[in-house]
């Protein structure tokens, strides 16, 4: 049986897409099922990372800290979400290939969705610490060390990404088999946050 994903591409659109989304819109236009639901994910990672810095700004007043809060906890939300479609489709697929593993087979506790989800983040900082080994207003001290620290997350990544290929090919053959963990945030739910459910 084939690879559910080919980790070579999805770590390519990872790479891909951060940087065009960058330079535009957010635009998320893979047809391939599990790709387009990596990248729903990864989008929202994307938007998380951006309202985090703004956040850090120092000079925020409470009105733009208040906003992105509220914005960080939505994009969070869609991200446990679309970690939840990609698991979702590993084992609908999984079991339309007729390769659902019997409730022997050892539980893998991270999901696929969750590998997906730490690839994505690993994208985001080898993007920026890219940037960093770029600048030119910058001490060479830091330079090197930014270097150092991008060899280290594309050491990473190539871990993840290798284990992410184990946990397939375990997965096919029914050596492993996972759940999909429901996140069950309550801070987004009317009628499970006291705060707002309480008037």
């Amino acid at each position: 049986m084939d690879a559910l994903i080919d980790v070579d591409r999805l770590a390519r659109l990872h790479d891909q897409t951060v940087e065009r989304w960058h330079a535009g819109p957010i635009v998320n236009d893979e047809r391939d099922a599990f790709y387009a639901l990596a990248l729903t994910n990864h989008a929202f990672n994307f938007q998380l990372w951006h309202e985090e810095d703004q956040a850090r700004d120092p000079a925020a007043d409470d009105a733009v800290i208040a906003r992105v809060k509220h914005a960080i906890d939505g994009f969070n939300q869609q991200r446990n979400d679309a970690m939840e479609r990609i698991d979702e489709w590993v084992l609908a697929t999984l079991a339309a290939r007729g390769a659902s593993p019997d409730g022997t087979a050892p539980l893998h506790s991270e999901t696929v969705g969750a590998i997906v989800d730490r690839l994505s983040i690993l994208a985001l900082k080898i993007f920026h610490m890219h940037e960093q080994t770029l600048r030119t207003d910058a001490e060479p001290a830091h330079i090197e060390s930014c270097r150092a620290k991008l060899a280290t997350l594309r050491e990473q990544r190539a871990d993840l990404a290798g284990a992410l290929a184990g946990l397939d090919a375990d997965l096919r053959v029914g050596r492993k088999r996972f759940k999909v963990y429901r996140q069950m945030k309550m801070y987004n739910d009317p009628t499970l946050n006291p705060i707002l459910y309480g008037g």
